[in-house]
């Protein structure tokens, strides 16, 4: 691939890292923290597989994809997605194209029911 056109990048993504702060009651909480300068990264968006299984007596699902962007250093498997108000974990650390590694990020994603 030579790159990604700017057609493919038609949705906005926001990126964001978790954090841990003291409450009120001094007990650690775990919030989410939008990254500086990435609130708005224009991304593709491509579900690739999605499953459905029984756990506790409920029906669970699961999607699993990929979402494409610009080359940006700092971006790690910690990290979460926002995209039209869904939220995707990070399924691993995000890789470089192939070809210079320089172009774009492939970031695996996931949503719903994370089996540990």
């Amino acid at each position: 691939m030579p790159g990604i056109a700017a057609g493919d990048l038609r949705f906005r993504i926001k990126i964001q890292r978790k954090m841990v702060e003291m409450d009120s009651n001094g007990a650690q909480v775990e919030i989410w923290q939008d990254i500086p300068g990435l609130q708005s990264v224009p991304a593709e968006n491509a579900p690739l597989s999605t499953r459905e299984f029984l756990s506790a007596a409920a029906v669970q699902s699961e999607i699993r994809g990929r979402i494409r962007i610009r080359y940006r250093t700092g971006l790690d498997a910690t990290m979460r997605a926002i995209c039209q108000g869904m939220v995707y974990q990070f399924a691993g650390t995000p890789f470089q194209d192939a070809e210079t590694g320089r172009q774009w990020l492939t970031i695996p994603v996931q949503q719903g029911v994370v089996l540990t």
